[in-house]
């Protein structure tokens, strides 16, 4: 399966060298109980809060560290959401759902104490951070949407061009999955996730592979609850998305919000696709939209210095 093991990947690699000088995510931070589940939360820095919220489904706060420099001029919120790293797991994999990490994120925000916050929510957790500033608009002053999804439409795209650009350049790799899938396998099942985990996570991910090798630290709890991730995405969600991500969609409604909104995208993404980011030009008129011609879906890795300053910027505004 290619999103949990690559993401996985990911959230091993992403993580900036100089990050010894802020708090540990393992030691450095405090439960909230949320809903009913303990959350684990690290916050640190100064100024308005900024919420974090992962992507995944089923990544932890860790992958999103690379965002610290921004503690200069904001308190900045990280949490592990239900069922990621360390936070609660559910008893069942029913318990997971996207209204339950809206419902959290709000629950979060009661318990700390603040009346409104910033958001930011990468690719899954976009999709998050959305559906919050719909149904809670009056809590949120800004929001940011980072190489995220509007719509189930959007995902379904992921999927297919993912798709596309496996048989195509490792041919292989797909040759293999087909054999297996004509045997019955999906998605879910341990086979089909080792094949798709052939594929480097580079090539699918980023316009420099070379930013995300050689990054070592150590190992996070839970790091990708990949039970959830199909519980979310559906039993073979990396060919058609079912479950919460195969209906969510946010298209009629972004154009009502009015808080500042932020549209980040890569131009080398293969994931949030450039041609469905632009339409949030169309389905969110209002919001600032941002492309990096140098990125694929972790700008905040391959172009940091003008991302970082894109957001203060918009974060005054």
């Amino acid at each position: 399966m290619k999103k949990s093991f690559l993401l996985l990947l990911f959230l091993a690699f992403q993580f900036q060298t100089n990050a010894q000088d802020f708090p540990d995510s393992h030691t450095d931070g405090k439960y909230y109980t949320v809903n009913g589940a303990k959350l684990w939360t690290v916050s640190f820095g100064t100024g308005d809060p900024l919420f974090f919220i992962a992507g995944g489904p089923g990544g932890t706060h860790y992958g999103l560290r690379s965002f610290d420099s921004l503690s200069t001029t904001n308190t900045l919120v990280y949490y592990d959401a239900y069922g990621r790293g360390k936070s609660d797991t559910a008893k069942s994999v029913t318990e997971y759902s996207l209204e339950r990490d809206i419902e959290d994120l709000e629950g979060l925000r009661k318990a700390m104490g603040f009346s409104s916050i910033n958001i930011l929510g990468h690719s899954y957790g976009g999709v998050v951070a959305q559906g919050y500033a719909i149904k809670y608009p009056q809590h949120v002053k800004h929001l940011i949407l980072a190489n995220s999804f509007h719509s189930y439409v959007m995902w379904q795209e992921n999927d297919d061009n993912c798709n596309h650009e496996i048989k195509t350049n490792y041919p292989e790799v797909w040759d293999t999955l087909m054999i297996v899938r004509e045997a019955g396998a999906i998605s879910s099942d341990p086979i089909h996730q080792e094949i798709y985990g052939r594929v480097p996570y580079g090539f699918l991910y980023a316009y420099n592979p070379d930013k995300f090798r050689n990054r070592r630290r150590k190992p996070y709890p839970n790091p990708f609850n990949a039970a959830l991730y199909y519980q979310m995405v559906g039993k073979d969600g990396d060919f058609l998305v079912g479950s919460d991500i195969g209906t969510f969609d946010y298209r009629k409604q972004l154009k009502d919000l009015t808080m500042p909104i932020l549209v980040i995208a890569g131009r080398f993404d293969r994931v949030a696709v450039p041609w469905m980011m632009a339409k949030y030009k169309t389905y969110c008129p209002q919001a600032q939209y941002e492309m990096f011609e140098y990125s694929g879906h972790n700008p905040q890795i391959e172009e940091p210095e003008k991302e970082f300053a894109i957001i203060r910027k918009f974060l005054k505004s």
